[in-house]
C-alpha cells in the first residue's frame, strides 16, 4: 500500500493574503523612500538596494523550493523501489544451498 504524501496547496486566501501584504509592504517602503529628507542620489540608491534585495528574495525562495521538491523526487523513487522489492519477495521461496553448489 503506498503513503505518498498529497501535495499542499495554498488556498486562495492565503495567497490573496501575501499578495497583499507584499504590496503594502512595498508601496510603504516607496512612499518611506520618496519622502525622505535626502538627495535624489541617496533616495535612488535605497530604491535599487530595495529592488535588489526583494529579487534576492523570490529567487531564494525558488532555489529552496526547487531543492525540497528534488528531494520530494528522490524520495517517491526510493520508496517505489522499495515497494517493488517488498512485493516481488517471496519469504517461502527455497533459495539454493551454497554448500551444496560448490560440489
Amino acid at each position: 500500500m503506498s503513503d505518498t504524501p498529497v501535495k499542499q496547496q495554498s488556498t486562495a486566501a492565503f495567497y490573496g493574503q501575501a499578495v497583499a501584504s507584499f504590496a503594502v509592504a512595498m508601496t510603504a517602503t516607496a512612499i518611506g523612500i520618496y519622502r525622505l529628507d535626502a538627495n535624489a542620489w541617496v533616495r535612488g540608491f535605497l530604491a535599487i538596494a530595495v529592488l535588489y534585495l526583494v529579487t534576492s528574495a523570490f529567487t531564494l525562495a525558488k532555489v529552496i523550493r526547487d531543492r525540497q521538491e528534488a528531494g520530494e523526487i528522490v524520495s517517491r523513487v526510493d520508496q517505489a523501489r522499495m515497494e517493488e522489492l517488498l512485493t516481488s519477495h517471496d519469504p517461502y521461496r527455497k533459495t539454493p544451498d551454497p554448500r551444496q553448489q560448490s560440489r
